[in-house]
């Protein structure tokens, strides 16, 4: 039985990207009472209207969803244009439930849902955040921990300093928000990293903040020329935006670690900067971002959330780095291609974010697929 229908279309005018999508979507799945929406930054200021205009013209009161750099839909990317993209689906309808928007702690979940969610062995949610609270990285990870046996995926919304609005039934902004989902409606996930490393796991003996002093006990810097190599290490302006440090997760073997921007270096004090702070005793790792390596590990991911989902999937929802899609795989919406390239025309929606949520953590540089079976 159908359950999922989806659509995506660009243009000057958010009416007519939004009458297009519904002609797409066409006759509902039946029973379907929740839809997800992306749109543009170009449509910022305009999503409120969007949201409602979805309501009235297809009955659905509950969607969910953000603003990005760019939206994706089955096999096609828009980046720097005005566009929007949508799914539909049929869900259990005890089986959802919205997330309240959370701002700094769980008081108002705890308060409105706790009775449902700790009804169920597991839950998992669709999440988006507001980059502007720095409260949003702790509270995925709260989040995750609070419910039952909880996982997320989803997104940190991103646009070019106008609004940030974020739809969870009604439009809102601030914190984190989104949608639960129990046990009752499977969600299959994966994660592919857009970088590789390029050197061995080091140890931070020594730092300060955001900048590595002394790796394995050494100057910082000698480490990263040697990690880096010599053709590197002479021309530090190749470095910007091609390689990066990353914090391995999980255990030393799990293959899965966050990574963060370089943001300078002070060869007199041989000292490496980077955008997060570090602790004395953290695993760090250099990173190379590759487009080849890329793409081989978007389609093992792709493969592989395939195969656990069964071997097809009836929905999906892709969550993108903004340093991806174009900028790393090529014009030509070449990374939903390979996307759709191992799923088929499954209907799917999703954004470019200024983050990517997976599990109980905010990464970057990643690309997060969710399959409804």
């Amino acid at each position: 039985m159908e359950r999922f229908r989806a659509g995506h279309a660009g243009g000057p005018l958010w009416r007519d990207a939004a009458d297009s999508c519904l002609e797409q979507v066409g006759t509902l799945p039946a029973g379907a009472n929740l839809g997800f929406v992306y749109v543009t930054d170009e449509w910022s200021d305009e999503f409120s209207a969007v949201v409602d205009y979805l309501k009235a013209h297809t009955g659905i009161e509950r969607w969910v969803g953000t603003v990005g750099a760019g939206v994706c839909g089955p096999g096609k990317e828009y980046h720097m244009t005005p566009a929007m993209s949508l799914l539909v689906g049929a869900f259990p309808g005890d089986g959802i439930r919205l997330l309240p928007t959370l701002e700094a702690d769980l008081d108002d979940l705890r308060a409105e849902l706790a009775p449902w969610y700790r009804g169920y062995g597991a839950v998992q949610a669709v999440v988006h955040g507001d980059p502007r609270n720095e409260e949003v990285p702790e509270l995925i990870g709260r989040l995750a921990d609070e419910l039952p046996d909880g996982f997320l995926v989803g997104g940190v919304t991103a646009t070019r300093g106008r609004a940030y609005p974020q739809v969870a039934g009604s439009v809102t902004q601030g914190g984190l928000s989104g949608v639960l989902l129990s046990e009752e409606t499977p969600l299959v996930t994966g994660l592919t990293q857009g970088c590789t490393p390029i050197g061995p796991h080091r140890e931070v003996t020594a730092c300060d903040g955001n900048a590595l002093i002394e790796l394995d006990g050494r100057p910082a810097l000698d480490v990263f020329y040697e990690d880096i190599g010599e053709l590197l290490a002479r021309d530090l302006n190749k470095v910007a935006g091609y390689i990066f440090a990353g914090f391995p997760q999980g255990g030393a073997d799990s293959g899965d670690y966050l990574v963060r921007n370089l943001v300078g270096v002070n060869e007199e004090k041989k000292v490496v900067g980077i955008g997060e702070e570090v602790t004395e005793g953290q695993k760090v790792m250099f990173c190379r971002r590759d487009g080849n390596t890329a793409r081989e590990d978007l389609v093992r991911m792709v493969r592989e959330v395939r195969d656990r989902a069964g071997g097809s999937a009836r929905g999906a929802l892709y969550f993108s780095c903004v340093g991806r899609g174009a900028s790393l795989f090529g014009e030509s919406s070449n990374e939903l291609r390979l996307v759709q390239q191992e799923l088929g025309d499954v209907p799917l929606a999703g954004f470019f974010c200024n983050g990517e949520i997976y599990d109980s953590r905010l990464y970057g540089y990643t690309g997060v697929l969710a399959l409804f079976p």
